[in-house]
């Protein structure tokens, strides 16, 4: 493992948030749960569990096994993906959480959108799986501040190197939208935006995953991106300006499902701590892969159906339209056909329709349409050899 840049995560920590009592409990706390050795298995009656983690926490050591055994080599994509291009991501959220109860597994791609869609679901571990490497690395980052955070606004103080009022207090009972008036009050300060960074990197060195000092780099070049561009940070692609459509990190926190409430990981308290209570115990893993690869999704299966789970949920976003469009849709669909599954599994992915009608589940103002699909049709289409198109594939989600 590197050394550690500057102060320590916990001396690091401690001036970051408020009052040195606080501190010390939350470091406390984080060295509690990294004192366990071996890991029973998980009872699945816990998954119902409202606010509470559902599994054994796995050890470092194990952590940074798995990153490491299930991945592949990480490819390109054109694209920086820091945070979504889907505004209409929470339109599955309700779906989502009336398969809350269940445990199991959830497999995702991409930044932090995922945590919502953990939340809305209560599963027992979660795979984020994306070719490119970034993603893992900033999943390194997000974990780093949920360790660091002992509630919402401390962990978007630390994300856009803010020190944000309130932070470090107990503010179960403040909305979203509370909570980024906050944010948007609060300046970045040459002082705030260096305790940030060396809070964050030094917790990053501490998780236990080897990183060089490349990677170490791009993680200083992702937290400097969000406290650059701030809550209007878009997602861009390569060479390319955002598209007018593509909503901005603020939009994407005051986003609601299709029930109108507010479902972004950050918009409850409850929420966020599950999450928390998920990344504290190493139990959101992320994986460098190829959805159509040889070897990290049907790696991420087998220790999942090892774990004796199921998959309960799987977020493809639009990768299949690239699979597609690249002629190795086959070898996904093998894949996931070959998963372990639960009964009423589903598929989540996104359709981007850009402005145009034409697909029943789109909302209207959306450039982008979530879709869900039974992952056990999915598998029986395929096998029909109904999925000669992209269009075919889109139509056949609910």
């Amino acid at each position: 493992m590197p050394g550690e840049l500057g102060l320590s995560s916990r001396s690091t920590a401690r001036a970051w948030l408020a009052g040195a009592l606080l501190a010390a409990a939350v470091v406390a706390a984080c060295d509690g749960r990294r004192a366990d050795g071996a890991v029973p298995q998980p009872p699945r009656e816990a998954a119902a569990a409202a606010a509470l983690a559902p599994a054994a926490p796995l050890p470092d050591s194990t952590f940074a096994r798995l990153i490491a055994e299930l991945s592949e080599p990480g490819g390109y994509f054109d694209t920086d993906n820091l945070i979504s291009n889907e505004a209409s991501y929470l339109h599955v959220a309700q779906d989502l959480r009336e398969l809350r109860g269940r445990g199991g597994a959830y497999i995702g791609v991409g930044p932090d959108q995922n945590f919502s869609y953990i939340a809305a679901l209560r599963p027992t571990i979660a795979f984020i799986l994306d070719i490119r490497r970034d993603n893992m690395l900033q999943h390194l980052f997000f974990k780093a501040l949920f360790e660091l955070s002992p509630d919402r606004l401390t962990y978007l103080g630390l994300l856009f190197g803010r020190e944000v009022d309130g932070a470090g207090y107990d503010e179960a009972h403040a909305g979203i939208e509370t909570l980024v008036e906050r944010l948007d009050a609060a300046a970045v300060t040459p002082e705030s935006r260096e305790r940030a960074l060396r809070a964050v990197q030094g917790r990053v060195q501490a998780l236990g995953v080897p990183l060089s000092a490349a990677d170490l780099e791009r993680i200083d070049f992702i937290h400097r991106s969000f406290i650059e561009a701030g809550p209007d940070i878009r997602f861009t692609s390569h060479g390319r300006r955002p598209q007018f459509y593509y909503p901005t990190y603020r939009q994407l926190l005051l986003e609601r499902d299709r029930t109108g409430r507010h479902a972004n990981y950050l918009a409850s308290a409850e929420d966020f701590r599950f999450v928390k209570e998920m990344q504290e115990r190493n139990l959101v893993i992320p994986v460098v892969g190829d959805f159509a690869g040889p070897h990290a999704l049907a790696a991420v299966g087998r220790e999942i159906e090892r774990r004796g789970e199921r998959v309960v949920a799987f977020y493809t976003s639009n990768v299949e339209f690239y699979l597609m469009m690249d002629g190795v849709f086959d070898r996904f669909a093998r894949t996931v056909a070959g998963l372990p599954r639960a009964d009423g599994a589903v598929i989540v992915r996104s359709y981007f329709n850009r402005g145009r009608t034409g697909h029943p589940a789109t909302v209207p103002g959306y450039y982008s349409t979530q879709l869900l699909q039974d992952m056990g049709d999915f598998v029986e289409a395929w096998r029909r050899g109904e999925y000669g198109s992209y269009s075919a594939l889109v139509m056949a989600g609910r």
